[in-house]
């Protein structure tokens, strides 16, 4: 792969007042980690090259696009097993976020360390990426226990919960007047599925099952609906980011794109360019 070895860590929240999520970019040629364990669960995706790691009693290698889930307590290590070194995208998460969707809720087992899921590794390293950048804590919440729920019920020895729920459509409903409501200040979806009686899982399940998304993609939309109309009033995007509950004028523009195609300056110079 080439380059200069580099190790970068970001960390999300889950919701404004909930626990952190530790995220580590990285990629090395030479470096090999010496033998530790970490008290939460790892989870990561080689992006590049070969990696081997020590674990169990045995050696074990990924490669691009593998998952690797190391337990919490277990000793490794890791480094590069080709020339070219290796790279991957690696989160940290306490055990409780992998067993929500499960029954029991026990601590989940996963006899395999590496394993192969093209869909979910997609998914993690999309969600990495996005929150190493933009570190919003809805976001956060509404994407990582539901990646890692998934995890536990695809590919560990853990039984999956009954996914049934009545009521999800108001449930949804409940859930998207309170984030309307609290626009600048969204409760967490803890918050929101204790207030309901559900389990956080529960409550997302029923939230994507009734609209199509997750309750951050909604909200950043409703966000990005309310700051055109002010942009419309001749608002500045930075001022309009503000007003809706986005970070700042980066965090509006990347949802803007996203949902219109342009970016609010674009769109609030081709609306006065327009005006009679």
């Amino acid at each position: 792969m080439g380059g200069r070895e580099q190790a970068r860590w970001a960390r999300a929240r889950l919701g404004r007042c909930g626990p952190p999520v530790d995220l580590l970019t990285a990629r090395f040629d030479r470096h090999e980690y010496a033998p530790h364990a970490h008290q939460e669960f790892t989870v990561g995706v080689t992006v590049g090259g070969l990696e081997v790691i020590a674990y169990r009693g045995g050696r074990i290698v990924s490669g691009p696009g593998s998952i690797v889930v190391l337990e919490p307590g277990e000793m490794h290590t890791g480094g590069p097993a080709a020339p070219e070194g290796y790279a991957y995208q690696a989160l940290y998460a306490g055990p409780d976020l992998l067993t929500d969707g499960t029954h029991g809720r026990s601590v989940p087992h996963f006899r395999e360390p590496v394993l192969q899921d093209p869909e979910l590794a997609t998914a993690l390293r999309r969600a990495h990426s996005d929150l190493s950048a933009h570190p919003d804590p809805l976001e956060a919440e509404s994407r990582l226990p539901w990646l890692l729920t998934a995890l536990t019920r695809r590919h560990s020895t853990a039984r999956a919960s009954d996914d049934t729920l009545p009521g999800a459509g108001h449930i949804a409903r409940t859930v998207r007047d309170r984030l309307a409501d609290e626009l600048l200040a969204p409760p967490s979806l803890a918050t929101l599925a204790a207030d309901l009686g559900l389990s956080r899982y529960q409550l997302l399940r029923a939230f994507r099952t009734t609209t199509g998304v997750p309750p951050y993609a909604w909200l950043a939309q409703y966000r990005v609906t309310r700051a055109r109309a002010l942009l419309d009033a001749g608002l500045r995007p930075a001022e309009a980011a503000a007003l809706v509950g986005f970070a700042d004028q980066a965090h509006l523009t990347r949802w803007f794109r996203r949902v219109l195609g342009v970016t609010p300056a674009a769109y609030r110079n081709s609306v006065q360019d327009t005006a009679p």
